[in-house]
């Protein structure tokens, strides 16, 4: 098969193991810098171009696209789709996951388990949303921040009442979410491909005064057990978005495990090291059986 994987840097360790296991397993993978590709969009034959050139045909192509060109990265993955091109995650799924507010209202819709969260645009509503969210200590939380950046934890109503005003005043869109304590500043990352989920581990901060998990804010990872019903959520909830390849992130509370986050482009490193999975592989082999009724197809018409 030729592969295509969409990512702006080929060093990346995701992107570097993605095209080490493609070859192992006799493919070719091309390395794509989605912002270098360009679109001729037409109603008779769509076409991507890079670098000059008309990228050639591929069998498959598996988004990595950064959470700074969402916008641009959608579109190529879309221009891929309007060219019957088989894409690991779809363009409609990857702005789905992005949107934390409108990813945790599908996934509200479909009853999976979230903390408790308030989105508002009025200042005068401020009171009240502190209070629909069980009062501080809570959690603010940029709707499009990655790799923790934009999460702040509030500890007191005069501060929450403040930061909200501050970012509402700056038109910057925000959620407030409910605190879990009981969950100590650990989550677990659980990597779903296709129908299953193959790799978890559990993320703890780095110490009691910070909370963020994310190994990027120097969070630690090991490996971690989940249960039955922490494993149909997970893929439950890729499902729901649209998601083929997805982080799902979980934290246990009180009330049984809770969905905080559904990430489109999970990195391989922190849950390879963590496990000893080889994640990239079973990515690589999800792709072979996508598209293996296709090439069974053309096979028999040859």
């Amino acid at each position: 098969m030729n592969i295509a994987i969409l990512s702006r840097r080929a060093d990346l360790y995701s992107t570097r193991r993605l095209v080490e296991a493609a070859t192992a397993r006799g493919h070719k993978a091309d390395v794509i810098d989605t912002l270098r590709c360009y679109m001729n969009i037409t109603s008779n034959r769509p076409s991507i171009h890079y670098r000059g050139k008309e990228l050639p045909a591929y069998d498959g192509v598996i988004p990595r696209i950064g959470a700074s060109v969402t916008f641009y990265g959608a579109a190529v993955v879309r221009q891929l789709e309007m060219m019957h091109v088989f894409c690991v995650n779809g363009s409609t799924a990857i702005t789905r996951a992005r949107d934390k507010l409108r990813s945790l209202q599908l996934l509200s819709r479909k009853g999976i388990g979230l903390p408790i969260t308030g989105f508002a645009h009025s200042l005068d509503e401020i009171k009240n949303l502190i209070e629909m969210v069980g009062g501080p200590p809570l959690v603010i939380k940029f709707l499009e921040g990655t790799q923790g950046i934009g999460v702040i934890l509030v500890e007191t109503a005069k501060a929450a009442r403040s930061m909200i005003e501050a970012f509402l005043g700056l038109k910057v869109n925000i959620l407030v979410q409910e605190y879990i304590r009981e969950a100590g500043g650990a989550d677990i990352r659980c990597f779903v491909v296709g129908k299953e989920v193959v790799a978890t581990m559990r993320r703890q901060a780095k110490s009691p005064e910070e909370f963020r998990s994310n190994l990027h804010r120097g969070g630690s990872a090991s490996t971690e057990e989940i249960t039955p019903e922490e494993r149909t959520m997970a893929i439950r909830a890729a499902r729901i978005i649209g998601l083929h390849v997805a982080g799902v992130d979980i934290v246990r509370s009180n009330r049984g495990p809770l969905v905080i986050e559904v990430n489109a482009s999970p990195g391989l490193e922190g849950i390879e090291k963590a496990t000893g999975i080889d994640v990239a592989g079973k990515i690589i082999g999800f792709v072979e059986k996508s598209l293996a009724p296709a090439r069974k197809h053309t096979r028999a018409q040859g």
